[in-house]
């Protein structure tokens, strides 16, 4: 069972249509003082439930903590997914939809925004997964939700692992626990047959195994791998975000990201892989294009 709380605008709605279509049994801002009634129902259906709770119901932090506490003692298979976004991204958002921000007021949206983050700050400290969807496309937000309740219904151990690649160009992914800087590496853009491929693609590929410096830096990152892997497993770790970062996110970091995933994979772990900027609608900027950068 899963509950979903964060940000207004930050993509709560989002998550919960996608669990929707695996099968979940979905429920949108319940009152508090209801929960505890609808998740003993819902453990009598023996059905996969989400329950969204927003600012609207989280007022008062305190009574969440309350009634999610109860969720609790009455079973260990709750897991809560929060998800937050960048102030710039989410007055991106409301800009364009044009709705009132749930603690507007009298305050402009940036103060809403952070009077917001700070009376949510309690349940984000209590949830199980923290979601940052301030780059994510709809698609790759509900496939990061959707990925967690996987590794949680099926193990509820073990460390889940995210695999990102991102182009340097549009910023460093908020959520990373370690950044791989790959520009140092040969690149593919300067031959016009690959440069508008990307790093999954087989000739792609094919370049990068006859390079030797790629060929050096898989090997040290395996090397890194198999060094830190059983260390983070003895720590006990819960989440881990690996990123590649190249010039333009689309040959390079997108390689590696796929050879470290397969690593991963060869070791019985089944990592979230995201490549951000695949999955970005944009038009390159002139000037990056006369540079030629990738």
């Amino acid at each position: 069972m899963l509950l979903i709380s964060g940000l207004s605008g930050a993509g709560k709605s989002t998550v919960l249509h996608a669990l929707e279509d695996q099968g979940f049994f979905c429920t949108d801002n319940l009152p508090l003082e209801m929960i505890h009634d609808w998740a003993e129902y819902m453990f009598r259906r023996q059905q996969p439930a989400a329950l969204c709770i927003d600012a609207r119901s989280c007022r008062d932090p305190q009574a969440f903590r309350d009634a999610y506490a109860a969720i609790l003692q009455s079973a260990n298979d709750w897991f809560l997914l929060f998800v937050e976004a960048s102030d710039e991204a989410l007055q991106r958002r409301y800009s364009v939809v044009k709705r009132r921000h749930p603690f507007a007021l009298d305050a402009n949206l940036l103060d809403s925004i952070a009077r917001e983050r700070k009376a949510m700050e309690p349940i984000r400290e209590m949830a199980d997964l923290v979601l940052d969807s301030s780059n994510l496309t709809p698609y790759a937000l509900a496939a990061k939700a959707e990925n967690f309740w996987q590794r949680k219904h099926t193990t509820g151990k073990g460390i889940f692992v995210t695999i990102t690649s991102f182009s340097y160009r549009y910023g460093i992914p908020t959520d990373a626990d370690m950044v791989v800087d790959v520009r140092f590496l040969p690149n593919p853009h300067y031959d016009p047959e690959l440069a508008p491929l990307t790093g999954k693609d087989r000739a792609v590929i094919e370049y990068f195994q006859r390079q030797s410096d790629m060929h050096k830096a898989e090997r040290l990152l395996n090397k890194w791998l198999a060094f830190a892997w059983p260390r983070m497993q003895q720590e006990r770790k819960q989440y881990f975000t690996l990123a590649f970062g190249c010039s333009g996110g689309r040959h390079r970091s997108v390689y590696l990201a796929e050879r470290a995933a397969d690593w991963l994979r060869q070791h019985g772990v089944e990592p979230a892989l995201h490549h951000r900027e695949l999955d970005r609608i944009f038009t390159t900027p002139p000037s990056a294009a006369s540079q030629g950068t990738t």
